[in-house]
């Protein structure tokens, strides 16, 4: 539901949003029109004038007529704010409206059209109908109905979690940047704009469709409903052909005015009849009225000014005088100066929303494009000669994405290529090739990604001669594991043993090392493929962080916590998939560590061309224990002495419907007692509101299947949220074949989103749930010890067609699940289990 509503949120932003800052910046212009008219074009002569000196309506009428030479249909004259009286005469044949006039209320000379005139005229007819009759009007009702859709789908799509919270709901970031500000910018400032746009677009549809204002009447109006009329949201009714012209008595008219209105009479509005039989109607505001259009209605006999009704503003219920006040609503006069104002500067900020809509929309476009053209499939045939063989070894999807990147490179310089997982390479494949390029990851301490074990354990063992191949490799790891890049540095060291010749030195990649990556850019330019300017990884973007909460107070193990990121509009992501996180140091911390260095911790420093504090740049550098061969470093050497904090990458255990982002973290510590880097700064220091830089990272090798095939889920600890994400997925699909075996220390503390799985277990929604807390009993038991329990289950549902999804610690249990499947089902059916993609890995 939230991904249909975004998906039709911005396709109407980005078609009607040009619509409705047209209607928004017009009626902005419009809506302070006469009091700007009334500066424009009153003189010092006229203000000197006194007001009951003025000429009384009935000669005013006689001689706007005698000088026109037309008949007067309807006057309009505000006692205070314009001396001015706007004439209104009878239209051309075939019209509603006739031509205006302004007349001096003194003298009755008609007076040459005021300044600005012709703009407010122009504003306001693009603010109606865009100034294109009919069809404009269709349009903008149109938008305004996608107005209201905006106001609602857009509260829905940023409702926070911490719904009491204001800062959530009302604060602007000022330090965020790109992206994350145009959306912050979007949804805060279209929060404080809401209750006025749902106002104006609520009250605009009483002029736009008929259906709609006959609605409002039958809702509010206070007439009996055998008395109602259609009102017509005081249009003037259209002249009738060939009918008897009516006979007027203007003195009398203007007697009965003036004896029902008092002498508090502040502004009116006359309107004759257009034939026989009809009456004269006046609107009137006295001076103690509650806003500008909070009027009074006379009908009265026009040849004796009997009056036939009297209708007062101040007599109707609430209902009514909601429906008299739709204009007073629409312009924010209801509530006076005051909602006048902010409606002013809603109507003006419109293009606001637009502007950073079609920033929002062309950035994601952007990125989609270029995840389409990574993965685009290459033709593996053409002329020119050999294609290049591409294979990839991948945990996380990185590898493979760049290896379809390298091959869409490859194809754009006209060189053929063909990617292919290392899982579907064999001997016989590697020796028919003459060309080759392999991406490869290295996962946890060295192993090679689940799904190229069986080519290591297959291929790599054997001796093969490849002395017709030419290669390079590009070898993905992470530096903080002892045996970086462990996997791709076995495949060079194999493919040279073969016989096979190396194109270049094999590049090997810390995370998202950009100069790293430059140097495979510089590789490829010299094998002939078109250089990249893509970036392989996605910029980090601002997460709020909004809540956090200890999930095991009381437990034997570290704490763990349940920490909620909210999430940014836009944003999505599959069952399965990661989050990095750039982790910090706390402030604290780094002025204890800077004290014996002897540096002001607010001195200047340069960090990737973005000047800051010493203590800010540092809190994003890696600081060791020992800072004594430190000693005497200036400032800004010491920063680029010092390396990055390494990202660190987190299960999400939430869908993206949830409306939040939510990771499952242990707390550690290191032997001086002190919080880990990454999991203190989630867990403990990052302040709740604050915020933190992080990017989504998809991980298609964990992502479920979408067809009801049985699924059995094992976990431990924190591998509960992947685990978890899964198993909600499937159960909004409607899959209830789901098995879950899970294992933690106490079943009193440690058992994570127990209401929730037993609540699956009740409804039938997952069909097992076999547990191992190791240390409620003498004995300990392990998630592992579980599965060989339930050895033949396991093989009957494997028979069934089951996928096999294993999150957790890759010490200890993800190795013991190993051992335990290989017990189980053995180890050719456990490496096809791989290979079909049926046994699936996210430990770490």
């Amino acid at each position: 539901m939230k991904r249909l509503l975004f998906q039709l949120h911005w396709f109407m932003g980005i078609t009607a949003g040009l619509v409705l800052v047209i209607i928004g910046v017009t009626g902005a212009a419009y809506s302070f029109e006469s009091e700007i008219s009334s500066l424009l074009n009153r003189s010092a002569v006229v203000e000197e004038r006194m007001p009951g000196s003025a000429l009384a309506p009935a000669e005013l009428i006689k001689r706007a007529e005698a000088y026109e030479g037309k008949k007067v249909t309807g006057l309009w004259a505000d006692l205070v704010l314009n001396s001015n009286v706007r004439v209104f005469f009878e239209p051309p044949p075939g019209e509603r409206r006739g031509p205006m006039r302004f007349v001096d209320a003194y003298t009755g000379e008609v007076l040459s059209e005021p300044v600005g005139a012709g703009f407010f005229e122009l504003m306001l007819r693009l603010h109606r109908f865009l100034a294109v009759g009919e069809t404009g009007k269709a349009i903008v009702g149109a938008c305004t109905l996608m107005l209201v859709f905006f106001c609602l789908s857009g509260l829905y799509l940023r409702w926070p979690k911490q719904i009491a919270s204001w800062r959530a709901w009302l604060a602007l970031d000022w330090t965020r940047k790109g992206r994350s500000f145009n959306w912050d910018l979007h949804a805060v400032a279209g929060t404080w704009c809401l209750a006025l746009y749902l106002l104006a677009a609520l009250t605009g549809l009483f002029w736009s469709y008929e259906w709609y204002r006959n609605g409002l009447i039958r809702l509010l109006d206070d007439a009996p409903a055998e008395q109602r009329s259609e009102r017509k949201g005081g249009r003037p009714e259209r002249p009738q052909p060939n009918a008897v012209p009516p006979v007027i008595n203007h003195e009398a008219l203007w007697a009965s005015v003036q004896q029902a209105a008092g002498p508090t009479l502040e502004g009116y509005t006359l309107r004759l009849p257009s034939a026989a039989g009809q009456p004269a109607t006046i609107f009137y505001r006295l001076q103690d009225a509650d806003h500008l259009r909070a009027l009074n209605k006379l009908e009265l006999d026009p040849q004796t000014g009997v009056v036939r009704s009297h209708e007062r503003y101040a007599e109707k219920s609430l209902r009514g005088q909601l429906l008299s006040s739709i204009y007073a609503l629409h312009t924010g006069e209801y509530f006076g100066l005051a909602g006048r104002l902010l409606m002013f500067l809603a109507s003006l900020a419109m293009p606001l929303f637009f502007i950073t809509g079609w920033l929002l929309y062309l950035d994601r476009r952007r990125k989609k494009k270029g995840i389409r053209q990574a993965r685009r499939e290459v033709a593996g045939t053409a002329t020119g000669g050999d294609p290049w063989l591409i294979g990839f070894a991948s945990q996380s999807g990185l590898a493979e994405q760049m290896a379809w990147q390298t091959a869409g490179q490859l194809q754009a310089a006209g060189q053929p290529a063909t990617v292919k997982p290392l899982a579907q390479l064999n001997s016989e494949a590697l020796a028919a090739a003459h060309k080759a390029l392999f991406i490869v990851s290295t996962f946890g301490d060295g192993e090679a990604p689940d799904n190229a074990r069986k080519f290591e354990r297959a291929v790599l063992r054997q001796a093969v001669s490849l002395k017709q191949l030419s290669y390079g490799v590009l070898a993905l790891g992470d530096r903080q594991y002892p045996d970086f890049c462990a996997f791709g540095r076995r495949l060079q060291n194999w493919l040279a043993g073969q016989g096979a010749h190396s194109l270049f030195d094999p590049v090997e990649v810390n995370r998202d090392d950009q100069v790293a990556l430059g140097i495979w850019q510089s590789r490829l330019s010299e094998l002939g493929a078109v250089a990249s300017s893509q970036p392989v990884t996605a910029p980090f973007q601002d997460y709020h962080l909004t809540a956090r909460q200890c999930l095991n107070p009381g437990s034997q193990g570290w704490p763990v916590f349940k920490v909620d990121l909210e999430v940014p509009v836009g944003c999505y992501w599959d069952a399965g998939d990661l989050i990095e996180i750039l982790p910090r140091y706390p402030m604290s911390f780094v002025h204890e560590w800077l004290s014996p260095l002897g540096l002001t911790p607010d001195c200047p420093v340069l960090l990737e061309e973005i000047e800051l504090p010493l203590d800010q740049a540092l809190a994003t550098r890696f600081l060791p224990e020992d800072v004594h061969h430190l000693v005497g470093m200036r400032a800004q050497g010491l920063v680029e002495a010092l390396l990055p904090l390494a990202v660190r990458q987190y299960s999400i255990a939430s869908l993206p419907d949830e409306g939040v982002m939510t990771l499952i973290i242990r707390q550690e510590r290191k032997r001086s007692g002190q919080l880990g880097i990454a999991s203190g700064w989630l867990t403990a220091h990052a302040p709740e509101g604050g915020h933190l830089m992080a990017r989504l990272r998809p991980n298609p090798a964990f992502h479920t299947s979408h067809d009801g095939r049985p699924a059995i889920f094992i976990g431990n600890g924190t591998g509960i949220a992947g685990l978890r994400s899964l198993l909600k997925a499937r159960i909004d699909a409607g899959h209830s074949q789901n098995w879950l075996l899970f294992g933690e220390r106490n079943q009193a503390h440690d058992f994570f989103y127990r209401n929730e799985l037993e609540h699956w277990l009740a409804h039938r929604q997952l069909a097992r749930l076999d547990l191992a807390f190791s240390r409620d009993q003498e004995r300990k038991v392990y998630v592992q010890g579980r599965l060989t329990e339930a050895a033949a289950d396991v093989r009957e549902w494997v028979e069934q067609g089951a996928t096999l999804y294993v999150c957790g610690s890759l010490q200890g249990m993800a190795q013991g699940v190993d051992a335990a499947l290989i017990e189980i089902l053995g180890e050719p059916c456990l490496e096809r289990l791989q290979e079909d993609g049926r046994y699936k890995r996210d430990v770490y």
